[in-house]
């Protein structure tokens, strides 16, 4: 793996090591990531680039959510790769932690602008927030591409896991499990397009269960494994008994399986969201409490932004502004079968 700029929060460098593995996503503008008449399918082939035009691509900036979890680490290494096997060894790619700070992230688009960066990958801190700057650049003319997470403002396009289904269909696992009936607690996270898809794909499955009381589902555990220690401690403090824990993403809920483990809790089960490599050993393990993931795909992702920004770079737009990824549940059952990432 070639070594890559990473920008971190306060402009510190570091490396993202080809050996990094990676994991959270979203959806368009208005939220309708069911309408089927909006979105297409995602090709992550090799050979997938389709550009008409001769421009060469020279310079590509991704700027993500926070680059301690190893699914943006991911989705930076497929960036820096895609990016490169398109336009060749010389093409730019930085990539840019925000720590989900809106401001951080507007500082770093306004840069990237500057600096009359090619393609602007952005995996936005706050949907609606970003707007603004999202608006500047276009007037510039700079290509930008949404992805795993909704940016209004008018990006080129967005590329996303159907979220919805991510909830619903970890939910539905936990609802079947549970036979209806039950106490589940929900670890939350930023409050990004993604992750409130996410919750609310889940809310709509459990609803349907009158004997499944939701005991908490507002604590953020900011997406990482030491948040989602923190937020399991308390909500394993506050409720004497808990029957399943859905976590929005698995970083999250390994870092509650960690509480749990703590705690000697092992009442309840563990249903996260990524398809990352340390869920996916946890559902191998005999003993662990997790118990299924909703696999995602953010190389494939990555791939597809880098590609459709090249596309509409040599004038040839997407057929439709937003792709949508369907999701697929790990579990226990069919876990040997699964490579994850």
């Amino acid at each position: 793996m070639n070594v890559r700029k990473i920008v971190i929060a306060a402009s510190i460098l570091s490396i993202i090591s080809g050996s990094l593995i990676g994991c959270t996503n979203s959806s368009p503008d208005d939220n309708t990531v069911t309408n089927t008449d909006t979105t297409t399918a995602i090709n992550t082939s090799a050979g997938s680039k389709t550009a008409t035009g001769d421009k060469k691509l020279r310079s590509v900036a991704f700027t993500v959510g926070d680059l301690s979890n190893p699914f943006f680490v991911v989705m930076g290494q497929a960036v820096e790769a895609e990016a490169k096997k398109i336009g060749g060894k010389d093409v730019n790619v930085i990539i840019a932690s925000s720590a989900y700070d809106l401001n951080q992230q507007a500082n770093q688009i306004e840069n990237f602008t500057a600096a009359n960066t090619d393609i602007i990958v952005l995996n936005a801190a706050d949907k609606s927030g970003i707007r603004p700057i999202v608006q500047k650049a276009k007037q510039t003319g700079t290509i930008i591409v949404a992805v795993d997470t909704g940016a209004e403002g008018g990006v080129d396009a967005t590329i996303t896991t159907n979220n919805v289904q991510a909830g619903e269909v970890s939910c539905q696992y936990i609802a079947d499990r549970l036979k209806g009936k039950g106490n589940v607690v929900i670890v939350n996270g930023p409050p990004v397009d993604s992750v409130i898809q996410r919750v609310s794909g889940c809310e709509n499955v459990l609803s349907k269960h009158p004997d499944i009381k939701i005991l908490s589902k507002n604590q953020n555990a900011g997406g990482s494994r030491d948040g989602g220690l923190r937020v399991m401690t308390d909500l394993l403090t506050t409720f004497p008994k808990i029957d399943a824990v859905f976590a929005i993403n698995d970083p999250s809920g390994v870092g509650a399986e960690l509480a749990a483990n703590q705690a000697q809790r092992k009442e309840f089960f563990i249903v996260g969201v990524d398809g990352a490599p340390e869920a996916i050993t946890a559902i191998a393990t005999k003993g662990s409490l997790y118990a299924a993931t909703a696999t995602q795909n953010p190389r494939g992702m990555a791939q597809k932004a880098v590609q459709v920004g090249n596309d509409i770079l040599n004038g040839k737009k997407p057929e439709s502004p937003t792709i949508l990824i369907p999701v697929k549940l790990i579990t226990k059952d069919n876990v040997n079968t699964e490579k994850g990432w």
